[in-house]
């Protein structure tokens, strides 16, 4: 048991190793206090979506998730950050679609920079963890499906939130006094 946790963790590291600081960067210069900022995934990954979501509350931002009851309009100016290991989920891909129409900036969060999504999108943050779609040699993981993806996914929106908090002087105290 310890063996395959172990080899899990090393997976981890080799794909976070190959996510690109510029893009987090970029990825930053887009997340801003004064823009609405709409999250968007299916499945896990649209888990793991919400999980930012949750965070980004925390530190303030104005944050909704699409599909959600109470999610308003998306308008000119809000920021899209769609999320989607194959960058081809196919509510995602419309959503993407709306939002450009409508003028939105759209952040893609995805391991497949030549799809929709990443075509779609201003600017595209590359996790290169396997998914599901991915079969025989061209599969670099032990784990399930989009494991991989999902797992380094939401260890790099931790991250990024780390970075925001910091970026923003916005305190671990100041997340708790947000936190239900």
């Amino acid at each position: 048991m310890i063996d395959i946790l172990q080899d899990i963790m090393k997976e981890i590291t080799v794909v976070l190793e190959k996510v690109d600081i510029e893009q987090l960067e970029e990825f930053l210069s887009y997340v801003q206090k004064d823009k609405r900022i709409f999250v968007d995934g299916e499945g896990r990954s649209g888990l793991m979506a919400k999980g930012f979501a949750m965070r980004l509350m925390h530190l303030g931002y104005r944050v909704f998730v699409i599909g959600e009851t109470i999610t308003p309009s998306i308008e000119k100016e809000d920021i899209l950050i769609a999320v989607s290991g194959s960058g081809e989920s196919s509510s995602v891909v419309a959503d993407a679609k709306k939002a450009v129409k409508i003028g939105c900036s759209i952040i893609a969060v995805t391991s497949k920079p030549s799809s929709t999504i990443g075509e779609l999108a201003d600017m595209a943050l590359i996790i290169p963890g396997t998914v599901k779609s991915e079969q025989g040699k061209e599969r670099a993981s032990i784990q399930l499906l989009s494991s991989l993806f999902d797992q380094t996914l939401h260890i790099t929106l931790d991250g990024i939130c780390l970075m925001l908090s910091r970026r923003d002087q916005f305190s671990n105290e100041e997340a708790t006094k947000r936190h239900w």
